[in-house]
């Protein structure tokens, strides 16, 4: 398996000390604990916790936000002294905002962004995440390369893209700016991009594979020249509906590129068997490693640049996404 190299960020590297956190409680909010980006984050903060001398309890939200709303008051309830919330619905922002803000304690969202208008509200609130749009355009760029690399993969000779859309999760700001911005940057790169479909398939890698086998039983796959999937377990279930009608397996001539975001194992591996193109590395590693030190920071009173991350109109710390493309291709 290829090497994913990640941008090690020095400062974090001068943070050592167990001693920065000892005594910190955190209560942390997932919004699900059966989502492989989710575990990723999780393991990255309970590392980090362990590491820094805090001690951290993890909730799973079970996709429900009244479940995740019950957790928080618990959390507001005991003897925490700092959450971090990866949101189930971002519409509830405001209202754990609150909450934190009368029981006088800080809050750190993740992976779910707020509005700024939310986090300004409560000047101990803060997000930690990735730019959504970022990965829309790397998402774009890997496509559009392929395409003008790859006189073949244009079936009809149109000179357009015939492409097949597969968002997350309705409302979720990453679904909304990874779709716009992969679209635009295919577009701005000279191509002309045809939606041939798209759906919401909520991130998840089974409910993909039967959207993207009813879209070939539909559309054709000789007829679509490109899969962009908002996350890797979307693209993974396309590539499984796309093998399944023998693309994707070997044959050049019987090749749909397919794109995702994370980064994760199993698409590394797809890559690496020359099934998917590309993915678009999101760092739960930094991202898990920031949340907690800025929680920590928050936790014992100190400045949020104690956390070791630059911060951007004081509210956002932002771990920057990173294009990985599959050798062969």
């Amino acid at each position: 398996m290829r090497k994913v190299f990640v941008m090690t960020l020095a400062l974090v590297l001068a943070l050592a000390s167990c001693s920065f956190a000892d005594g910190v409680k955190i209560g942390a909010g997932i919004y699900r604990f059966n989502d492989a980006f989710m575990l990723r984050f999780r393991n990255a903060m309970t590392a980090e916790s362990e590491k820094l001398g805090a001690t951290i309890e993890i909730a799973d939200g079970r996709d429900d936000q009244n479940t995740q709303d019950a957790q928080i008051d618990g959390f507001l309830s005991g003897d925490v002294n700092v959450l971090i919330v990866n949101l189930v619905d971002r519409m509830a922002a405001q209202s754990v905002v609150d909450k934190a803000k009368s029981a006088n304690i800080p809050v750190v969202f993740i992976n779910r962004e707020p509005s700024l208008e939310v986090l300004n509200t409560y000047d101990k609130a803060y997000y930690v995440g990735a730019k959504a749009e970022e990965s829309g355009v790397f998402s774009g760029q890997l496509i559009a390369e392929y395409f003008k690399s790859h006189p073949e993969a244009d079936k009809n000779h149109d000179g357009k893209l015939q492409f097949i859309l597969l968002k997350g999760q309705n409302g979720h700001q990453d679904m909304i700016l990874r779709s716009k911005h992969s679209v635009e940057t295919i577009r701005d790169a000279g191509i002309e991009p045809v939606e041939l479909a798209s759906a919401i398939a909520n991130w998840d890698k089974l409910e993909a594979m039967k959207i993207m086998n009813a879209f070939i039983m539909s559309i054709g796959p000789e007829n679509i020249e490109a899969v962009i999937a908002n996350n890797d377990e979307m693209a993974l279930g396309a590539i499984e509906a796309l093998k399944a009608q023998d693309y994707n397996t070997g044959n050049p001539e019987m090749y749909i590129p397919v794109v995702g975001v994370d980064a994760n194992a199993s698409a590394l591996e797809a890559m690496d068997r020359g099934e998917m193109l590309g993915t678009v590395l999101n760092d739960a590693d930094n991202q898990g490693i920031a949340a907690v030190r800025l929680a920590v920071a928050l936790a014992g009173g100190k400045d949020i640049s104690a956390a070791g991350y630059p911060v951007t109109d004081g509210k956002y710390i932002w771990i920057p996404y990173q294009k990985v493309l599959t050798s062969e291709r």
